[in-house]
């Protein structure tokens, strides 16, 4: 098959071997496929790959991986041991884990787990479920970003006193502003330095848009929830009804969990899903001087997962607005390029068809 191979670091689009499904796996063929700062991650950062000890990533450099886990397929064939319950030509996708003989891997996360940069992929029978052909592929292909936002909202258990601060609006933070707003949270504070993002958080229901470039967002946050009142003091004697603040961080830089660590209010719960794969330093004495909790990745649950899924099919969740750009296989390196450094739209899909026509709704 052709595809765009990560091989000693660097991405080549070229022939490689075609997968071969084994035990309880499915073989698919990539009708669309988005790129996310993940797949950067694994790519730029393969010591933090090897750092992980859960196993379901494997970096190896003199070895063909192909990328990509947020994904429709429709289905070309069933390996042994499979219930074949859908039909060759169902439009697919699936939590991106791949089950079988070896260990549990991420999709596209391993040199045996391909994923959607090619023509042709793997999947885990028992996971996938089909997309409904009313429904537009490209949206579909994005339920494993909007569930990560679904899962950091509903692990943030939002009392009626919070108001959130959102840190970063690409594909993630703009998942949690569609994950706040379905919950009809009032008050959704997005913060980020390219402006055509915060208009896409606008359209998914954020109210209030701060470029940090122009203004701060903390200063943001006090003004709209506490009124421009002073700070929170910071030992003792606080209101207990006064408006706490939850901090969403969809970054990933470092320094920038230090820097809402250093700016936040008194008693700030952070939720951080960016995690810089180099690692980062805190100010751990302002953190406790302040009393911030900070909460770090895990989800999404298959709970989150399919949730979003059923929302997308049914037509109650739009994720439309987040679509920006498609590219077929020739496109991935410049693609990437693009996402690595933030100017482009906050999801670029793959179309290894090479149909790179978008939808007016989605341009």
């Amino acid at each position: 098959m052709r595809a765009a191979v990560l091989y000693g670091g660097r991405i080549e689009v070229r022939e490689t071997a075609d997968p071969v499904p084994g035990p309880g796996q499915v073989l698919g063929r990539v009708l669309s496929c988005a790129i996310c700062a993940s797949d950067l991650h694994f790519m730029d950062n393969p010591d933090g790959v090897a750092a992980d000890d859960s196993g379901l990533w494997d970096y190896r450099a003199d070895q063909d991986i192909v990328m990509g886990h947020e994904f429709v397929a429709e289905i070309v064939a069933y390996g042994p041991e499979t219930e074949r319950t859908l039909a060759v030509g169902t439009r697919v996708t699936s939590l991106p884990v791949l089950l079988g003989a070896g260990p549990a891997r991420i999709i596209g996360c391993a040199p045996e787990a391909p994923g959607g940069f090619g023509e042709l992929m793997l999947l885990t029978e028992s996971l996938i479920r089909a997309v409904p052909e009313n429904v537009p592929f490209d949206q579909a292909a994005l339920a494993d970003a909007f569930a990560v936002g679904e899962y950091y909202v509903r692990r943030a258990a939002l009392a009626p006193s919070d108001v959130p601060l959102i840190i970063g609006a690409g594909a993630i933070g703009l998942s949690a502003v569609a994950a706040l707003r379905r919950r009809d949270v009032e008050t959704i504070i997005v913060s980020d330095y390219n402006d055509g993002r915060l208009e896409t958080a606008r359209e998914l229901g954020a109210t209030h848009l701060v470029n940090p470039a122009r203004q701060s967002p903390y200063e943001v946050w006090r003004e709209v929830a506490l009124g421009g009142r002073a700070r929170r003091v910071a030992f003792g004697g606080s209101d207990p009804s006064t408006p706490n603040c939850v901090a969403f961080e969809f970054v990933g830089h470092p320094g920038v969990l230090d820097g809402i660590i250093q700016q936040c209010e008194q008693g700030t719960r952070i939720l951080s899903a960016g995690g810089p794969p180099e690692g980062d330093r805190i100010s751990s004495m302002v953190a406790k001087r302040k009393g911030v909790s900070i909460q770090f990745g895990g989800g999404p649950a298959p709970e989150d997962w399919y949730g979003t899924l059923d929302a997308i099919c049914a037509g109650s969740l739009d994720v439309s607005p987040v679509i920006g750009m498609a590219v077929d296989l020739d496109g991935v390196p410049g693609a990437l390029d693009l996402a690595r450094v933030g100017n482009g739209p906050a999801r670029i899909m793959i179309r290894p068809t090479g149909d790179t026509a978008l939808p007016a709704a989605a341009r």
